[in-house]
């Protein structure tokens, strides 16, 4: 497990330490109480990868998808109102993991039973207004 504590405006800093640590990993879960930052990460990850697309909270759509200038695929899942976790598998979140492209979720222990085997978990932790701790697991078995 990887951690390390950054002050918000440092978070360009933070989105980068958060690439490198998940590797070839493509599907990240983003933990953390409610406004501890993750849409505001998934923002700074976004402006990392150069997507070009205004990143927002799907929280009413369920996912939001993103391109790169270099043809990159992005999801970003917000499962904060999901009430039946089957709802997952009717907008096809199995394709969404497996088909190779970066799967951003938020509120994910909403779908626990449907998540993938392998993915990086990042837990996010509200310490003071502005300063957060990330905690990054990858996970080899959600089981």
């Amino acid at each position: 497990m990887t951690q390390f504590t950054y002050e918000l405006d440092e978070i360009e800093k933070a989105a980068k330490a958060v690439i490198k640590a998940a590797a070839d990993e493509k599907v990240w879960v983003f933990q953390g109480d409610m406004g501890a930052g993750k849409t505001t990460l998934i923002k700074a990850l976004s402006n990392a990868f150069s997507v070009s697309d205004q990143v927002s909270s799907p929280t009413f759509g369920i996912v939001n998808h993103y391109e790169n200038q270099g043809g990159d695929i992005f999801y970003h899942f917000d499962f904060y109102r999901m009430d039946d976790p089957t709802e997952a598998l009717d907008i096809g979140i199995e394709e969404y993991f497996y088909s190779g492209n970066y799967c951003w979720l938020e509120w994910a222990e909403k779908i626990a039973a449907f998540l993938p085997e392998k993915f990086l978990l990042i837990r996010i932790s509200h310490d003071t207004e502005t300063q957060r701790t990330l905690n990054l697991q990858h996970i080899q078995d959600a089981s």
